[in-house]
């Protein structure tokens, strides 16, 4: 992998994965003000686009959706799936 390649993906992951674990916080303050709420769609999506880690973080973090069985187990399996792709394609 080139050098700038890596540097693009490096930069990318950190971006999905912030913007995800904000994304958890921010629907948790909205739920206990009784604001719109994120679509658990697009916190799903913020998983499998590559912010898994902060998702999961966020979620752990912010104490956020972990009632629910699909969050709690759905989270940790992207996880695994991206942690098996990233060692596959090394």
């Amino acid at each position: 992998m080139s050098r700038a390649l890596a540097l693009a993906l490096t930069a990318y992951l950190l971006v999905i994965n912030l913007a995800a674990f904000v994304t958890f916080g921010a629907d948790k303050r909205r739920a206990k003000r009784h604001r719109w709420r994120v679509p658990e769609r697009t916190l799903f999506l913020l998983a499998i686009l590559g912010g898994s880690v902060g998702a999961v973080c966020g979620m752990c973090a912010f104490h956020h959706k972990t009632q629910h069985w699909y969050f709690k187990y759905g989270l940790p399996t992207i996880l695994f799936a991206h942690l098996a792709l990233a060692l596959w394609l090394t």
